[in-house]
């Protein structure tokens, strides 16, 4: 009888063991490419079943929009790092998500959530991620090919005058400040889409929808236009715009949506706002 593989051997990682030499055809390596023929006999030892990292789980608060065998999808607060770097090795998204779920199925041969995107620091909401190599996969070409659909929603400067806009400027990494993106000829293709919700009398509130998933992208397209985002300490006036009662930088990932990676069923999520940003809009509101 044919031994079922378990479901954490993927696809992925059945190419990157032929890529690695652990699959033969008569005892030789083969590329990818090579097509098989009458008689062929393929070797491939089954591997152990996926690693444990080293990324230590933490009981830490989590808010949970959905979850199932695949995936899982949280409301991010501000102030979490998404993964753990070296200088934020504890107190991740990524830690608490280790603590919380006993189902990772591996990614890429280790047992780890299988993150697809990010979010910074500071900015909070909907995020997804993988719990398995065929949802990572799934979900990393749909980013890629923009299959995706984003809406964030935020705090600028001044006043926008424009009710709705897009900034089409490519973004690179500053040539200067290796920290920050900055608009540059050479840089990768970014266009951000906004639609303005009120105006304030010394910021707006408006919504954000970025076609392309470029680092810091709506940040950095914002201060473009000469409106960075209320506390925004690496492109906008930082702890100055404290005297609207602003913390952090004004960024909220509202919306997400995607394709099921298992049932190909178009799923649409929302986060709710953090308290922190409700406040500043009310700060806002009581200005003017």
């Amino acid at each position: 009888m044919q031994e079922k593989a378990p479901d954490w051997i993927s696809r992925t990682y059945i190419q990157r063991a032929i890529k690695s030499g652990m699959v033969t055809v008569n005892n030789e390596e083969k590329k990818p490419s090579y097509k098989l023929k009458n008689g062929d006999v393929v070797s491939f030892e089954l591997p152990e079943e996926p690693k444990k990292v080293e990324i230590l789980p933490e009981n830490l608060p989590l808010k949970i929009i959905y979850e199932d065998k695949d995936i899982i999808v949280v409301n991010k607060d501000p102030g979490v790092v998404t993964h753990p770097t070296p200088t934020f090795l504890s107190g991740t998204l990524v830690n608490a998500l280790m603590y919380h779920c006993n189902d990772f199925q591996g990614i890429g041969g280790e047992l780890r959530p299988g993150i697809v995107h990010r979010l910074d620091k500071d900015t909070s909401g909907v995020i997804v991620v993988a719990k398995n190599d065929k949802a990572h996969q799934s979900l990393s070409m749909q980013f890629k090919e923009r299959k995706t659909e984003k809406t964030y929603i935020a705090i600028v400067s001044g006043e926008v005058k424009k009710n709705y806009g897009t900034i089409d400027v490519p973004l690179g990494r500053n040539p200067v400040v290796r920290t920050k993106i900055a608009p540059v000829d050479w840089g990768k293709n970014a266009i951000t889409y906004f639609k303005v919700i009120k105006r304030f009398k010394n910021a707006t509130l408006l919504l954000a929808f970025p076609k392309t998933g470029r680092t810091h992208q709506i940040r950095v397209h914002m201060k473009y236009i000469g409106h960075p985002l209320l506390g925004d300490e690496l492109y906008g006036r930082g702890k100055k715009d404290e005297i609207f009662g602003v913390k952090r930088q004004m960024l909220h990932a509202l919306k997400l949506s995607f394709y099921h990676p298992s049932t190909n069923e178009k799923m649409i999520f929302v986060a709710p706002l953090p308290e922190d940003f409700k406040q500043v809009i009310r700060n806002l509101a009581e200005i003017g």
